[in-house]
């Protein structure tokens, strides 16, 4: 796996050499589009408004709309003169009680890997950082944009959490969200008794995505009829109704109890299979 970033930690006169890894990854099915009477591809062209002629990559810049159509055109090396220091640092400002910040904040993990002489400082910030119960709020340079980061400890090392700004975050006070709402001693009793008999240990892999196996075997199916699929019978419609609370929880609970059973670990993860049965590798 290719390292995105190389540089360091600091935080008062501690620096850490680390490096970042992704630590997720997106598993979309990719679509082409074509032409419907012949499933010939379509490629998009870049028109300009002005004469409707094509424009070719190396005439186009960015621009910013200050006005309504007016516009100011930004360049590459524009970029680079925005007076903030592209250092190789996630410098560490603050540290904060993990249980204060709000998970909305958070925005897309990293890995941090120690560099060469860096393990013995790493593992000590890990350390401190997991006995006091707190994260590291830091300012780093990636690419072109600052970010607001958190450095968390993990089970075996650090993430780098690319945070959200305060003024990124929707207010939902415009939401319609009932603050209070009555309801019985009863339907509450039930209700924490339905969520203590489905409760249990946390197991990532139990969960899969449905949704995009069944996209790819429809897929299969498609393929291996020509490209057409027999009908199916249509749902219908679903019907609005007033639901009956305790009734609900009451039929859930009888559901439950004396049902639930752990599912035993997965061992590992198989690969998912591309649309005609072709093994899919998963991009590191």
């Amino acid at each position: 796996m290719r390292a995105i970033w190389k540089g360091s930690i600091s935080f008062g006169l501690v620096n850490i050499p680390i490096a970042l890894y992704p630590a997720t990854r997106q598993d979309e099915i990719k679509f082409h589009l074509l032409r419907g009477s012949d499933l010939s591809a379509i490629h998009n062209k870049r028109v300009a408004d002005a004469d409707g002629h094509e424009v070719s990559w190396d005439d186009v810049v960015k621009g910013y709309e200050y006005e309504p159509g007016r516009f100011v055109a930004l360049k590459d090396e524009d970029f680079s003169k925005v007076d903030i220091p592209a250092t190789r640092t996630v410098d560490i400002t603050d540290f904060v009680p993990l249980e204060q910040v709000d998970p909305m904040f958070y925005s897309k993990p990293y890995y941090m890997e120690p560099g060469k002489g860096g393990e013995k400082a790493y593992v000590l910030l890990r350390e401190a950082l997991r006995e006091s119960g707190k994260i590291g709020i830091a300012k780093v340079v990636i690419k072109t944009r600052e970010h607001l980061a958190a450095v968390k400890p993990e089970e075996r090392g650090m993430l780098l959490e690319l945070m959200h700004f305060a003024d990124e975050l929707v207010d939902p006070s415009e939401l319609k969200i009932p603050e209070r709402h009555e309801v019985s001693r009863k339907e509450m009793e039930m209700a924490k008794a339905l969520i203590e008999g489905m409760s249990g240990a946390w197991q990532p892999r139990k969960y899969k995505d449905d949704y995009h196996d069944a996209l790819l075997k429809m897929i299969d199916e498609k393929v291996a009829h020509g490209g057409k699929l027999p009908p199916k019978a249509k749902r219908g419609a679903p019907r609005e109704h007033v639901i009956d609370l305790a009734a609900v929880l009451a039929e859930s609970l009888k559901r439950t109890q004396g049902q639930r059973k752990e599912p035993p670990p997965v061992a590992g993860k198989k690969a998912r299979r591309n649309p005609a049965g072709r093994t899919r590798k998963r991009a590191a």
